[in-house]
């Protein structure tokens, strides 16, 4: 393949990995199972947490599983596109990246999506099982300690670089792409919780189950 067509085709497949990540199963789900918009209540935000505030545990399951496989195969599909098509290296990393961001401002909703926890889970469960399932871990831990889905967010969002840094095994010069991609995406979510951070501080923050808590 030469190479203005390997960049030109790499450039394809991240702008695929976007558009994947912008279908909004949130409200795919809640229209097919007949509930209300999620945008429309609770804390606006598409993603399962909030579905799961309209009491169907069904319907937050998934919407949890289908915001976590676009991320699991459009990763899963570049890595395999990068090596078998010989695309440039920054194909793997930028789909990662392209397929949070597509969820954070997905297309299809005017670019106002979800905080992206797990879509996260599914990149990262691409870019290494392991990763994925410690970084599964760290959120079920907090979130079973303290029924705070936000903070059980917060802290696998912070040890998730961490995570890939101390236990990838793969040379820091071919991993130095996945592991920017990595923190890009932590900090993409730390600061889609910043209310949620407030909220924490201030003791209003709700628990999983609950409604929504008035301001």
């Amino acid at each position: 393949m030469t190479s203005s067509l390997s960049v030109l085709s790499g450039l394809v497949v991240v702008l695929l990995s976007y558009l994947a990540g912008s279908i909004p199963f949130a409200v795919v789900v809640s229209r097919l199972m007949g509930l209300k918009d999620p945008r429309t209540f609770g804390s606006g935000n598409p993603g399962a947490t909030n579905v799961l505030r309209t009491g169907n545990k069904t319907a937050a399951i998934l919407t949890l599983l289908g915001d976590m496989a676009k991320g699991l195969v459009a990763v899963c599909a570049a890595g395999y596109l990068q090596e078998s098509q010989g695309l440039p290296d920054w194909v793997f990393p930028a789909s990662a990246l392209a397929v949070f961001l597509g969820h954070l401002y997905p297309l299809f909703l005017k670019f106002k999506g979800g905080k992206g926890v797990a879509t996260a889970l599914g990149v990262l469960l691409a870019i290494s099982p392991w990763l994925g399932l410690a970084t599964a871990a760290t959120w079920l831990i907090v979130a079973y300690a303290t029924r705070y889905s936000s903070l059980a967010a917060l802290l696998a969002a912070v040890f998730a670089p961490l995570y890939h840094i101390f236990g990838s095994n793969v040379a820091w010069e071919r991993n130095t792409s996945v592991t920017l991609a990595i923190f890009i995406i932590s900090a993409l979510l730390i600061s889609r919780h910043g209310a949620n951070i407030q909220r924490l501080l201030q003791g209003k923050e709700s628990r999983i189950g609950e409604k929504k808590k008035t301001r």
